[in-house]
């Protein structure tokens, strides 16, 4: 902080956020300004630093858009400084929906309904960026993007065999059927964009005085492809009415006030030039990926590798994730 000229003296006021499960947030002061530093786990990963490094970069190009998001203050890409890669952005004014909310939203269904549209606003505005302008060329492979993403989560959920322990695979309805139909129904083309990765209520921040985001966060799956698929993950994750239970889902309480799942499409199709035709097969997709992610906790939990609780709680949440999937595909 010295090099860059971020103020003087003690750091004070440490104090860890909530949020995320896997990287730390450390929110201080430094002479009469609010800091917060994003690192990952003090067990590293294998991609820690490099998902650091991509997150900074990240949103250092959003600087100046209209993409809701945490200002950049610094980063540091040195793993020798604290030992791995690490930034420090702004504190965002706002708070997560999913732990609460706050008056008047809390008693106004028709600010909850404004609220689901501008979570859609937000990955229409994302998607809509000139990623190339921005100068995030080579942050993703879209040289057959769509192609091979079957491929590249079905030989993920096949790595889990490499664990003894995991006994997941019995449980997993259709799995097999749900990739042989994203394969056979794959749209034929699509517009290259910035895609957040795993875009959904738990994953953004509120203003407390209007019903609109203050801020976008936790950008590790960033990269670029094709930005739809934030729309499906979107969809993949909405509570539906029409299912008795919700425990694969991303919900805030209460809600009743929030937009339909129609009403989410509907309303990124006002602000975007892409063919949402196939916006069903993304929301298959999304289902399929997210559950292979969740069951790698899972496969961690049978080795004692991860909370027992944890796992079994996002087995369940793969399971049902899988059963959507083959609904919206019957």
């Amino acid at each position: 902080m010295d090099t860059q000229h971020l103020g003087e003296g003690p750091i004070t006021e440490a104090a860890l956020l909530a949020g995320g499960t896997q990287n730390i947030l450390l929110k201080f002061t430094r002479s009469g300004r609010a800091y917060v530093l994003r690192r990952p786990p003090p067990v590293l990963r294998a991609n820690s630093n490099e998902t650091m490094r991509r997150e900074a970069r990240m949103l250092a190009a959003l600087k100046g858009t209209n993409v809701p998001h945490p200002g950049l203050i610094a980063a540091c890409p040195d793993e020798t400084i604290l030992g791995a890669a690490f930034y420090l952005m702004e504190p965002v004014d706002g708070y997560a929906p999913t732990t609460g909310l706050p008056e008047p939203f809390l008693s106004s269904p028709e600010l909850r309904h404004q609220m689901g549209l501008s979570l859609v606003d937000g990955i229409a505005a994302l998607g809509a960026q000139d990623y190339l302008a921005l100068g995030l060329e080579g942050l993703g492979k879209v040289d057959n993007y769509l192609e091979r993403q079957v491929g590249r989560w079905k030989a993920q959920l096949e790595s889990y065999a490499d664990t003894p322990e995991w006994d997941g695979r019995k449980d997993l309805p259709g799995v097999n059927r749900i990739g042989e139909w994203l394969e056979s129904h794959r749209p034929q083309s699509f517009q290259p964009g910035i895609i957040h990765g795993d875009y959904h209520l738990g994953n953004v921040m509120y203003l407390f005085d209007a019903p609109r985001l203050a801020a976008i966060v936790d950008w590790e799956l960033t990269t670029i492809g094709d930005p739809l698929l934030d729309l499906g993950w979107l969809l993949a994750t909405w509570p539906d009415t029409a299912d008795k239970s919700s425990a694969g889902t991303v919900a805030v309480q209460p809600w009743e006030g929030f937009p339909s799942a129609d009403e989410l499409v509907a309303h990124y199709a006002k602000q975007t030039t892409r063919d949402l035709s196939g916006i069903h097969w993304y929301g298959v997709l999304a289902c399929y990926k997210l559950g292979i992610i969740l069951e790698g906790t899972y496969a961690r939990a049978c080795a004692g590798k991860a909370p027992k609780a944890t796992g079994d709680d996002l087995h369940r949440r793969t399971i049902w994730l899988l059963e959507r999937a083959l609904r919206w595909i019957s």
